[in-house]
Order: C-alpha cells, then structure tokens, then sequence
C-alpha cells in the first residue's frame, strides 16, 4: 500500500491567458506536515481549491487519499478536514450547536455524533467556550471552532490556510503542538505567511511563485542550500607568517583563487581571522577550503556552512532581484487571479442558492 496521500501531476489552472497554476508537481506522504508557501497571487489558494473540489483543474491530475479530484470528488471531500483562511461559520449558532450539525452534515448521529464532537473540542481547547454563541468569540477562538468542525470526522488528511491567524502566543503555540501530533498518524497541508511557524512546525516546505514550484525541501536543507555560504577560522597563532597581516593576505590570495567563490570578506576576532566566503551557486566549498588552508600553511580551526533564516530564502525565490517592472507584472498578475477566483467562489454561491431554492 503506497504512503503517498496527496498527488498533483501538471496541474494546471487558467482564467483566459492568464495561469493561476502551470505544471504543479508534487507528493505529500502519511505523517507528513508539509508547510505551503507563496507571496499573495502565487497560486497556494487555487492548489488547495482544486485539491479540496472547490474548483477543477484546467489541465493535469491530483489525487487525494488515492480518490481523483475529477472521478470521485465525494471519496476526496471524505477523506478530508478543510480550514479555509476566511472560516464559514455559522455566527448565531452556539459552538456546540455548530459542532453538532458538522457531526450530524457528516453523517454521524448518536453516542458516536457526541464521541467526536467531544474528541474536536478537547483537542481544539474549546471547552470554556461551547455554550457561547460563535459571533461572541474573538478571532482567535472562531480560528479554533474551524479546525474542529474539519477534526469531526476524524480526516486522514487536514488542508489549513492560515489556521494561527489572529491567535495569542500561548493559543498558537497550543494548537501548533495540535497540529505536530496530528502529523505523527495524519498528513497535513500547512499554508501561511508565517515563516516562524514553518520552520517550527513543518517537515518540508514547498515555495510556489508565480503559478510554479520553485523550492521542495525540509525548512533547514532549504536554507543550507540556497545561503551556500561558509565560514571559516583561521587562528593567527600557527600560521605562517604568525601575523594578522601576513596570514590575512596569504588566506585572503588562496580562498579567493578556488574556483566557485563568488565573494569573500574577512574580519578580526581577537586572534582569529574569520572569513565570510560565499559560492557562486550552490556548492558546499569546504573541501576546497580546507584543502587551501593546508596548501597555505594556515592553521583552520574553524569551518561551517552558515544559514541564511527562512525569509531571505523566501525573498531570494519569489522576488530575487527582480526589476521594479517585473514586480510590476507579477503585482497585475496576482490581482488578475484573485480577481478570477472571486469570481469562482461568486458563481459557485450563487449556484447554491439557485439549487436550494
């Protein structure tokens, strides 16, 4: 039986000439908590529509819990616990109200429709508050109402957009633990602007920009990868020369002669020389470096890879250094999609109302 939960093969989706998405590839396996990341416009929202059945692909395929989001949307909804970044509630209901009617939408009913409405508001914490009417509740604790209604039917697979919106430190740091024991059994979709909690939470990052995947990888590879900078000491006392001067210049000529150095700058830190030196692309220089320091007779006491933190990874791939007319494009493009979507999400509304009526 395969691990793999989520499938998306060239999944494409576009309004006219404008693409949300082109060729989106990707996997999600059991026990995965995969963080979604992506600068507004960039196509998070339309993936997670398409993979919930809000919306069909263009082109391409997904596959959800091994069901077709085009042959079996119901088998997909099924095996799904859906948090939207705007959550659908209904306000004048009290939570326990609400949490019933998911249970009951859900197909559950009884001593079993109790069991799992109690089990989504002990993990949710809502305890205090099941008695109060939904509109009375802050930002926080409507965030929290969510997340239960998408735990009720006990979901193998969970898609949150921006579940830690508008929560205190002490609740976001509740349900972030929430959200790391769900991915030990359950594979989880974690979108947000908070590179914090990507990097706290997540098992692997997956950055879209502009309609296409431009990183995969696990929060610390990324950054390792992408910084390919290291540092290295060199202590004065043992090297040849024995003086800052000498040593500087000598370590100085012998690093910026390897081939891969991109930029290079030192500093004194009591009798150490520490040099910043950074690779063109991303290649790892330390073998080249220590076998430098050697050929040069300097004393190497010190060498890592350094990182750069999340963000400027983040800024490195969906701006880089693109031109105040790029951004420009990339800013019209975003507001077309959002245009288009709210589009969708009108039509699809007004559909609804028209069948139940």
């Amino acid at each position: 039986m395969s691990d793999v939960m989520i499938e998306a093969r060239n999944l494409t989706k576009s309004y006219g000439s404008v693409f949300a998405i082109k060729d989106v590839n990707f996997e999600v396996r059991r026990g995965e908590v995969l963080g979604f990341l992506g600068p507004n416009g960039a196509g998070k929202t339309t993936t997670m529509k398409i993979l919930t059945c809000f919306i069909s692909p263009t082109s391409g395929s997904a596959r959800v819990n091994g069901c077709d989001v085009f042959e079996d949307s119901l088998g997909v909804r099924s095996a799904l616990g859906y948090l939207p970044e705007h959550t659908p509630l209904y306000t004048d209901m009290m939570v326990v109200e609400y949490l019933e009617f998911i249970a009951a939408m859900r197909g559950f009913q009884g001593k079993e429709a109790k069991r799992r409405v109690k089990n989504a508001v002990d993990a949710t914490t809502l305890g205090d508050v099941i008695g109060k009417e939904i509109r009375a509740l802050s930002k926080g604790y409507r965030q929290r109402v969510g997340l239960a209604q998408a735990l009720i039917h006990e979901p193998p697979i969970l898609i949150l957009d921006e579940p830690l919106s508008g929560l205190d430190p002490n609740q976001a740091a509740e349900i972030r633990d929430l959200i790391r024991h769900l991915g030990r059994e359950k594979t989880v979709i974690l979108s947000t602007h908070d590179l914090g909690e990507i990097q706290r939470t997540c098992d692997r990052v997956l950055i879209i920009n502009e309609g296409t995947i431009v990183a995969d990888d696990a929060p610390e590879a990324l950054q390792r990868n992408q910084s390919a900078r290291v540092e290295a000491i060199i202590a004065v006392t043992g090297s040849r020369g024995g003086d800052k001067a000498s040593v500087t210049s000598a370590a100085s000529t012998a690093f910026s002669k390897l081939e891969g150095v991109k930029h290079l700058k030192s500093f004194e830190r009591g009798d150490e020389l520490v040099f910043d030196i950074e690779a063109a692309e991303s290649e790892d220089l330390r073998p080249k470096i220590f076998r430098a320091a050697v050929e040069h007779d300097l004393l190497l006491v010190g060498l890592r890879i350094t990182s750069r933190d999340l963000g400027a990874v983040f800024k490195d791939l969906t701006v880089g250094s693109s031109s105040s007319a790029s951004r420009e494009k990339s800013g019209k493009r975003a507001q077309e999609v959002n245009l288009a979507n709210d589009k969708t999400s009108r039509e699809s509304e007004e559909t609804s109302e028209e069948g139940g009526q």
